[in-house]
Formats: C-alpha cells, sequence, structure tokens
C-alpha cells in the first residue's frame, strides 16, 4: 500500500464505446487526475484517454475532489475505487470531550473487505484515533497520478551563452 496526497479532481467523459455484440452506445465514464487547477485536470484527463479512445470524446464535468489523500493498492487485482469517510478521534483538553474529525481518502481494493483491511494498513502505521464511518463504492474508473515530462538536453535553453 502506498499513499498519495494531492489536488485531484473528478472528471467525466462521454464517448461512443464499442459494445462486445458490435453495437455503438454512448457512455459516461468517471475518472480522477492529479492537477492544480481545472485548465490542468481537462488536459491530462484528455492527454490520458486519447491513448484509449478511438474517435471523439467529450469532457463533461470537471470537479474538485472531497478527498486530498489515496490509497493505492499493490494487488493487480485491487479493480474498484471506495470512497471512505474516517473519523479521528481527539479530546479537548479543556472539555474533556471526544471530539471527531471527519476526513475523506479514496480506498483501491477489490472488494469493501479488502478496503476496510488497506485502510487499516495504511492508518495502523500512525498514532492517530480513528474509526471507519462510512465506506462506499464508486463509480471511478482509473486515477491518473501527475507524471513529470521528461526533457531532452537539446530542448533545454541555456540561461547565458558564452561570446
Amino acid at each position: 500500500m502506498r499513499s498519495r496526497t494531492s489536488s485531484w479532481f473528478e472528471t467525466k467523459i462521454r464517448y461512443d464505446r464499442t459494445m462486445e455484440d458490435g453495437s455503438v452506445k454512448k457512455v459516461t465514464e468517471l475518472y480522477v487526475v492529479d492537477a492544480l487547477c481545472f485548465a490542468e485536470a481537462e488536459s491530462t484527463i484528455t492527454e490520458e484517454m486519447s491513448a484509449y479512445i478511438s474517435g471523439e470524446f467529450d469532457v463533461k464535468a470537471i470537479t474538485p475532489a472531497t478527498y486530498g489523500e489515496i490509497f493505492f493498492s499493490d494487488s493487480g487485482t485491487d479493480d474498484r475505487w471506495y470512497k471512505t469517510k474516517l473519523q479521528f478521534i481527539t479530546l479537548d483538553e479543556k472539555s474533556g470531550k471526544e471530539k471527531r474529525t471527519s476526513v475523506f481518502y479514496l480506498v483501491q481494493a477489490g472488494s469493501l473487505n479488502g478496503a476496510v483491511k488497506n485502510i487499516d494498513a495504511v492508518m495502523g502505521t500512525t498514532q492517530i484515533d480513528y474509526v471507519i464511518a462510512a465506506i462506499n463504492e464508486t463509480q471511478i474508473m482509473d486515477v491518473f497520478e501527475h507524471r513529470v515530462k521528461s526533457q531532452k538536453m537539446s530542448d533545454v535553453k541555456p540561461e547565458y551563452e558564452a561570446e
């Protein structure tokens, strides 16, 4: 398991998919991208999906995700995404009362039980007291993390040139 904190955007794309029986059906799919702004999210999803979709597609919606951290599974069979609500438990020093703070995460797993195990695997390494308040399977198809584009040395312009 690994976790990644970033600015995540949920993007919906619509395109014509060829079904197994050969018919063509319009589908809308949900993807998550790592981006700093709406424009970068649109550019990223367009670039990523161009490799998978032949023909045209439209970006129908882009919304900032309610979660800032994603727990990625190392298992190739974990193909589902679960939105989870954890409540961190702290004690108010003045009143002595228990306080709960809700935080959302996206968790990759193969099943609901797998999502719970993956949450415990990541959160078990922390000192934070927490409870799992909610877990819901999402319709997210995939998550695209930011990739640094490599530069060729010939593309790098020197700051100054010797005369």
